[in-house]
């Protein structure tokens, strides 16, 4: 048995004993992947400590007893491909880094086409949703690791997965209290929330939008603490259409007291009913009206060289 699907064996039959109410109202419960492989940094709220579910997917169960979704977690990119794809309604990543790699995690990686795959399956009319560091994944040529590169907008030479999700994480300062401004309160999930919504929470700095974006929230970047959030007001969460499919995308969810947090749960039901096809929305790009500095990014600070070591004569 390999190892990073041990921990998916007791998670579904978790899930099982769980939802045995659900089933018995709906033969055919919404079908879910939440992939969770760290080829960058590993995520605590996503770690499997002794065998068992992460916090997010502690939350994930309990959601998925509310509303008959049936989630299978896992690390595997190696299973990537049409064929094990195809079994899902929906995809949703908490991920890092080039899952095309090892990586730190030591769970096997996807292939070029497992990546394939994957857009192939939403454009065919599946969903696929992106919480926190999932736009912390395939960046552009590597450029993670290349100091000012990672500070620019590549548009339709970005990597296929940026174009894809929306957007790429840049850098994120110290985590804070932000406001999020809601630019669509109609949008599934954002009904109750009112005009605008804010914690702390360690709020990603971003780039690269997609021009075809549908903006739900663009956070106040001028009135944060940090060099990394010194740009104009920049979208937080939004959803736009790949070909027949739909993909959802919010920076939130690093903190476990985001993962409770009945604001972020609210929203991220809304986007996933949405991946799903359950509920309809209105997605007309709307990037250049609500976030008009979007593409103004933070500027680069070269990090100050390290003090040579004293020479012992």
């Amino acid at each position: 048995m390999k190892r990073s699907l041990y921990p998916l064996f007791l998670i579904v039959a978790a899930a099982a004993v769980l939802i045995p109410t659900l089933r018995a109202v709906s033969d055919k419960p919404r079908k879910i992947l939440f992939f969770t492989k760290s080829s960058g940094y590993e995520h605590s709220v996503i770690s499997w400590k002794n065998g068992q579910p992460s916090v997010a997917e502690k939350v994930l169960l309990g959601l998925g007893e509310k509303h008959d979704w049936e989630f299978t977690f896992s690390k595997d990119g190696s299973l990537f491909s049409p064929e094990y794809l195809a079994q899902f309604d929906s995809v949703m990543f908490y991920t890092t880094g080039d899952l095309c790699s090892k990586g730190n995690d030591g769970h096997p990686p996807m292939t070029q086409e497992g990546k394939l795959a994957l857009f192939d399956y939403v454009k065919s009319g599946k969903g696929f949703v992106g919480t926190h560091s999932a736009s912390d994944t395939f960046h552009t040529n590597n450029e993670s690791k290349k100091g000012p590169e990672r500070y620019k907008n590549h548009g339709e030479n970005a990597d296929a997965y940026v174009r894809f999700l929306g957007g790429e994480f840049i850098k994120h300062g110290k985590q804070q209290v932000a406001k999020n401004t809601v630019t669509n309160p109609a949008f599934p999930g954002f009904e109750s929330i009112g005009e605008e919504y804010g914690f702390i929470e360690e709020w990603y700095s971003l780039k690269d939008f997609a021009p075809d974006l549908h903006v739900l929230s663009v956070i106040d970047a001028p009135s944060m603490t940090g060099v990394e959030y010194d740009r104009p007001p920049y979208p937080s969460t939004w959803a736009r259409k790949e070909g027949d499919g739909r993909v959802f995308y919010t920076a939130m969810g690093h903190r476990d007291d985001v993962w409770t947090n009945p604001v972020f749960q609210d929203i991220l039901v809304g986007g996933m009913k949405w991946s799903l096809g359950d509920v309809e929305a209105d997605v007309t790009p709307n990037l250049s009206k609500v976030a008009p500095g979007a593409m103004t990014n933070p500027p680069y600070i070269a990090p100050k060289p390290k003090p040579k070591p004293a020479v012992v004569k």
